[in-house]
């Protein structure tokens, strides 16, 4: 008998994330002595200074467990966002929490969950593996939210409707006054999971979250994460947002300890670096703006953007363009994978990050030229 015959038949099928390259991966496979990654989404300014601090400090204590449901760090994600904490599940990174709602709310083989096409992966993987249908309406053209088609897909059996908002990849963002229609318009059994991953980077941010219209908003959720403007991606941490009986199940579900002792200190100290937060947010958006006008200068096709990376069209083949600043050094993220291989998505990096890259972007393009 073939041990894979023991498998559920929706991991037989399975196709893991695919995540971006790393450096040292280029690194080695070119013989690269500086290699610039604007991949991933990353803070261009690292970590901040004061996080730094708080995690050699808190470093002589990894031999001991962290409280259980992680009260004070879920207590500074409330006061920080004027959210009653009892709505807050902390996470392993804002992933946990998609996993942990696809397996309270949705019945396998009985309900589905409905999002646009293209998408942040991990909903669509995490939903096959629950053994849950996936129902995509395509985005616009232009990367626009064609509601009405998400709507269309939504019945009795729909159990969560995915919007992430600024978009990944294309960073469109949709004012909240549009969301909380949508909510509305939905069947009485979904769930509106707003991923607001990228909204801090969006202007201005107050009006594309829903995160502080919640109380008006009973059958919505937001996801949020510290791994973009915070810095905090290898530590792994984010929360929902979520009415508070919503909020109650999953905790009571949730792996113990999921969030580890560093990244709820890490986690609290970033909260409490107001200087760091609103420096990132200014290399964000002045590093969004010379990207954005250097690429239209070089006669590629950027996509308006409101979160930390910009999604474009090459004026030659995008994987050769893609290969050829590998070469150079500079990984940026080919986007095949979410069904788009003309497109390519950079990073927002640091001053000179973004300079190298056009410079290389230049090099690579005047060679197709």
């Amino acid at each position: 008998m073939d041990p894979r015959d023991t498998l559920r038949p929706e991991v037989l099928e399975f196709t893991p994330y695919s995540p971006g390259l790393s450096i040292d991966e280029i690194r080695e496979r070119h013989g690269l002595a500086n290699v610039i990654k604007l991949a991933s989404n990353e803070n261009p300014l690292g970590a901040s200074p004061l996080v730094r601090r708080v995690l050699a400090r808190r470093s002589e204590s990894v031999f001991r467990y962290p409280q259980s449901g992680n009260p004070r760090l879920v207590r500074a994600i409330a006061d920080f966002h004027g959210v009653d904490p009892a709505r807050i599940v902390p996470g392993n990174g804002s992933d946990e929490i998609i996993d942990l709602m696809l397996r309270v709310k949705a019945r396998p083989g009985v309900d589905n969950v409905v999002a646009f096409q293209p998408c942040f992966s991990i909903y669509r993987l995490q939903a096959k593996l629950c053994g849950v249908e996936m129902r995509q309406a395509p985005l616009r053209q232009d990367f626009s939210f064609p509601f009405e088609e998400l709507l269309a897909l939504c019945d009795e059996n729909t159990a969560l409707v995915f919007v992430t908002n600024p978009d990944n990849p294309s960073g469109h963002a949709v004012k909240a006054a549009e969301l909380a229609y949508l909510a509305k318009a939905l069947p009485p059994r979904a769930l509106l999971v707003v991923d607001e991953a990228y909204v801090e980077f969006a202007e201005p941010e107050e009006e594309h979250s829903v995160l502080g219209r919640l109380d008006s908003l009973p059958n919505v959720a937001v996801l949020r994460t510290f791994s973009k403007l915070h810095g905090l991606a290898g530590l792994r941490l984010g929360f929902g947002a979520m009415p508070v009986w919503l909020a109650d199940y999953l905790l009571r579900v949730r792996l113990p300890f999921s969030v580890n002792l560093l990244a709820e200190a890490a986690g609290m100290a970033a909260l409490e670096d107001n200087h760091f937060r609103l420096a990132s947010l200014e290399a964000v958006r002045k590093g969004r703006a010379y990207l954005h006008a250097e690429l239209e200068r070089l006669g590629c096709r950027p996509s308006p953007s409101m979160a930390n990376f910009i999604l474009f069209t090459p004026p030659t083949d995008a994987q050769g363009v893609f290969q050829a600043l590998l070469a150079r050094g500079i990984i940026i993220r080919p986007l095949a994978s979410y069904g788009m291989p003309a497109c390519l998505r950079v990073s927002i990096g640091s001053d000179p990050e973004n300079r190298a890259f056009v410079q290389a972007l230049e090099e690579v393009l005047g060679n197709h030229g």
